[in-house]
């Protein structure tokens, strides 16, 4: 980027980098140094190469720390498409931590939205920052960290519900422990995204899980 007079660096991060943090919601002002997966540190050093790169070249870049993202043309090893294949099919599905899971599921059209809005929305330098007591979602360097989810925790068996509503059909759910590497909860506070860019996403749970469902009986034929 820094050789192709890229004026703003926007990057993906992952509300993962949270781990084992428990104070919720989770701020961007919350120190994220314990990762509990691999994918969690892979994003966590993704910022910290982005603060890096901002300090010595002046490169602005943002980080978004995406919570639970769901739709269409989303990733099929996801829990969305798992569910819902296994559902229409009438398999079993696995739930782990026995189904005590809450997830901030956010809507892939509002994360785009956000996405869009802060592209325009150019990173600069925090003259107010302190090594003293240095804040991680900002710095002297022109480097931002947000946010991006709905703010609203769902349980996942609602979440599971919702897709049994719109496929007509029950789950055959399998109970199962914790996996390594998983939380039991996310939750964004998003209010610097809101304040910073007029963030507001708008798909609630069901409406955004029947979209979902109704994309995959379209393109999914079997």
């Amino acid at each position: 980027s820094r050789h192709n007079n890229i004026r703003h660096l926007v990057y993906a991060s992952s509300s993962s980098v949270y781990g084992l943090n428990e104070t919720m919601p989770f701020s961007v002002h919350d120190n994220v140094d314990h990762p509990i997966s691999l994918y969690a540190a892979s994003k966590k050093s993704n910022e910290l190469m982005a603060h890096t790169y901002s300090h010595l070249f002046g490169l602005p870049t943002t980080g978004l720390r995406f919570f639970s993202v769901y739709g269409p043309w989303g990733r099929p090893d996801m829990a969305l498409f798992l569910f819902t294949k296994a559902i229409k099919k009438g398999n079993p599905i696995q739930v782990f931590n026995n189904g005590k899971m809450h997830r901030d599921f956010t809507y892939i059209d509002d994360i785009v939205g956000g996405v869009i809005k802060v592209i325009d929305t150019i990173a600069e330098s925090n003259n107010n920052w302190s090594g003293l007591q240095p804040d991680p979602s900002s710095s002297k360097a022109p480097y931002k960290l947000y946010n991006i989810g709905k703010s609203n925790p769902v349980k996942l068996l609602d979440f599971i519900k919702a897709i049994e509503q719109n496929l007509g059909k029950s789950a055959q759910m399998e109970f199962l422990p914790m996996q390594p590497g998983d939380v039991p909860k996310n939750w964004a506070n998003v209010e610097h995204l809101v304040n910073d860019i007029g963030y507001k996403p708008s798909t609630d749970i069901k409406e955004g899980v029947k979209m979902f469902v109704d994309w995959y009986k379209g393109f999914y034929k079997d």
